[in-house]
């Protein structure tokens, strides 16, 4: 009995130094983080470990049955019958009517009197006309000759003198006219002459002169009044001019 008296209090001892160890060390740890708050350094980061393996796919089931299918509906009714087409009775034709009369032509107007003829209208003066080609004027005057113009010309017809330069085959122009910087004007009418008078000497014209016995350019105008004497053309279309 002593003994385990004596085992017990040694136990006791044992626990109370077990104690007081273990209240010294959490004092000793309670000061320690009274001391320092400041948390330390991070540890390295430990390295990453290997993947796994993957795990087997499992195997897919198999299929199910197709249900059976289901019964269709009901049975289709029967067509009807088709209706009889109606069928109306066509009227009957009328009557043609009667053709009308026709009716009578007009009677034919009476044909007008033949008018009487006009009086046969005065023959025109004869007219002539006259070439000079390659002709030269000069500063001084220069008579061409036309031994068509007559006492009577001169007292009771009329002269009309054209011009273009030698060897064109363009429009006669009728003077005065102005070629190459030179005045060119019909100065005097004379018993076989006309007169042409120049601002400078010129050379290698042709003069185109119509003689018209019997009459003025006043009464020509009057007589012809659509005709434009300016133009030889017109004059010798109205005379029916020929080339002498």
């Amino acid at each position: 009995m002593r003994t385990t008296a004596n085992s017990l209090k040694i136990t006791m001892m044992k626990l109370k130094l077990s104690l007081l160890t273990v209240l010294i060390c959490a004092i000793t740890i309670i000061s320690a983080c009274r001391k320092d708050k400041t948390p330390g350094p991070a540890g390295a980061n430990g390295s990453t470990g290997a993947t796994g393996a993957t795990g087997a796919t499992g195997d897919t089931g198999p299929q199910g049955v197709t249900g059976a299918t289901g019964p269709s509906g009901g049975p289709t009714g029967a067509t009807g019958a088709t209706g009889a087409t109606g069928t109306g009775t066509t009227g009957a034709t009328g009557a043609t009517g009667a053709t009308g009369a026709t009716g009578s032509n007009g009677t034919g107007g009476a044909t007008g009197a033949t008018g009487a003829t006009g009086a046969t209208g005065t023959s025109g003066p004869g007219a002539a006309s006259y070439l000079l080609t390659n002709q030269t004027i000069l500063l001084t005057g220069t008579a061409l000759n036309v031994p068509a113009i007559t006492a009577d010309i001169v007292n009771e017809g009329a002269v009309l003198v054209y011009i273009r330069p030698t060897g064109s085959t363009g429009a006669y122009y009728a003077l005065p006219y102005t070629v190459s910087g030179a005045d060119i004007t019909l100065q005097d009418i004379r018993i076989g002459y006309v007169d042409i008078a120049a601002s400078q000497t010129e050379t290698g014209l042709d003069f185109r002169i119509v003689v018209i016995p019997g009459t003025s350019l006043t009464t020509l105008a009057v007589v012809h009044p659509n005709v434009d004497f300016n133009n030889f053309a017109q004059v010798s279309s109205l005379f029916r001019l020929g080339s002498r």
